[in-house]
């Protein structure tokens, strides 16, 4: 089996590398450093697919690949993020983290049974990703570090009542507007967090 991996599917495992350094950190108590490492297994998972059309090797073994591995990049680390940082209680935790990883996991089977929604020349993911799901519990983490009546209740369900859009009809457009806004997303969130980690903010 090891011989039938691409380029493109060990970008996709050195995408689990550092999805796992981040979960790491995150038991650990850093995270910060643990967004900061996931993150980074974000710009391999999107190195993946890019290199994967650019040199014709895309496949449905590799998109399997890519979608067990978006459940550690995406799902779990974002559960951990609220379990770590923002849970009021355990029971609240329990609930989020399964959401997430319920309809997060249902949203990339479908994908691998679908594929994406063609429309003209712009192709759909069918409902809401994963990374949306997961800038959702981030951008709630930041509320809770700047925002003083934003708490972990307020967060929770903030996240439950997103996650359902994963697996609705919904479809988000794959353009590269909206990567260069993810790009964007991604380097605000890595200079909030040193900028916390630092004290600078």
């Amino acid at each position: 089996m090891i011989q039938r991996l691409t380029v493109a599917d060990w970008l996709s495992l050195a995408a689990l590398f550092w999805a796992w350094v981040g979960a790491v950190l995150f038991v650990q108590g850093e995270v910060n450093w643990g967004i900061v490492a996931v993150l980074g297994g974000f710009v391999f998972d999107k190195l993946d697919g890019y290199y994967a059309r650019e040199h014709g090797t895309p496949s449905s073994f590799g998109r399997q690949i890519d979608s067990f591995i978006d459940i550690f990049t995406y799902l779990v680390s974002a559960a951990l993020v609220y379990h770590v940082a923002m849970r009021p209680h355990w029971i609240a935790s329990a609930v989020v983290g399964f959401v997430v990883l319920m309809f997060g996991g249902l949203r990339l089977i479908r994908h691998n049974d679908e594929g994406f929604v063609g429309d003209g020349d712009t192709s759909y993911y069918h409902g809401t990703t994963v990374v949306h799901t997961h800038l959702v519990v981030l951008v709630n983490y930041f509320l809770l570090q700047f925002v003083p009546f934003w708490n972990g209740w307020v967060a929770g369900l903030t996240i439950v009542a997103v996650c359902p859009l994963m697996t609705s009809e919904y479809k988000a457009p794959k353009t590269d507007n909206a990567h260069f806004l993810v790009a964007v997303g991604g380097a605000v969130t890595v200079a909030l967090c040193l900028g916390l980690e630092l004290g600078i903010v």
